[in-house]
């Protein structure tokens, strides 16, 4: 078994977020590998995130994004549990990065349960800033950090047409 370092630690809470006795546990399983760390961490996250998408998100904010040129705008609804939480640098950036994404691809549902399909639906989107995540792997990411439950309710997109 490998021994875990405080720098390793640090440096997988620094990538993750995670907190300090998680990023430990998990480099310990891992046998000190950050890559499977962070597998686990991020199974652990969906386990979070699943348990807490139960319970009430009814606080948050709303965002707005206007492209630039001035010609496509986005309003966008993101839910938390606490003022607290919505109140965040980290959660009003993911509320800002979410209606830029919006902006960009033009989703026409929240999620498949609003009758979208999984091209059109924004959850189910890759994330046009990290291709490597859909929204709905973001906003779970951002439930294991924020410990709250986080919700996308609603959006709306406005473009200029063009003829």
């Amino acid at each position: 078994m490998a021994e875990v370092t405080v720098d390793d630690i640090k440096k997988l809470r620094a990538i993750t977020g995670a907190g300090i006795l998680d990023c430990r546990t998990a480099l310990e399983d891992s046998d000190g590998d950050p890559t499977k760390a962070q597998a686990i961490l991020r199974e652990k996250g969906l386990a979070s995130a699943a348990k807490k998408a139960t319970r009430t998100a009814g606080e948050g904010v709303v965002d707005s994004y206007i492209h630039n040129g001035n010609r496509v705008g986005v309003l966008l609804e993101l839910n938390c549990e606490t003022d607290f939480v919505a109140r965040t640098e980290e959660f009003q950036s993911l509320a800002h990065d979410i209606a830029m994404h919006v902006a960009a691809m033009d989703p026409d549902t929240v999620n498949l349960e609003d009758g979208g399909d999984p091209e059109t639906s924004l959850m189910d989107q890759t994330f046009v800033k990290d291709p490597s995540k859909t929204i709905q792997e973001l906003v779970n990411d951002a439930i294991a950090k924020l410990g709250e439950n986080v919700q996308v309710r609603r959006f709306t997109r406005f473009a200029l047409s063009e003829e």
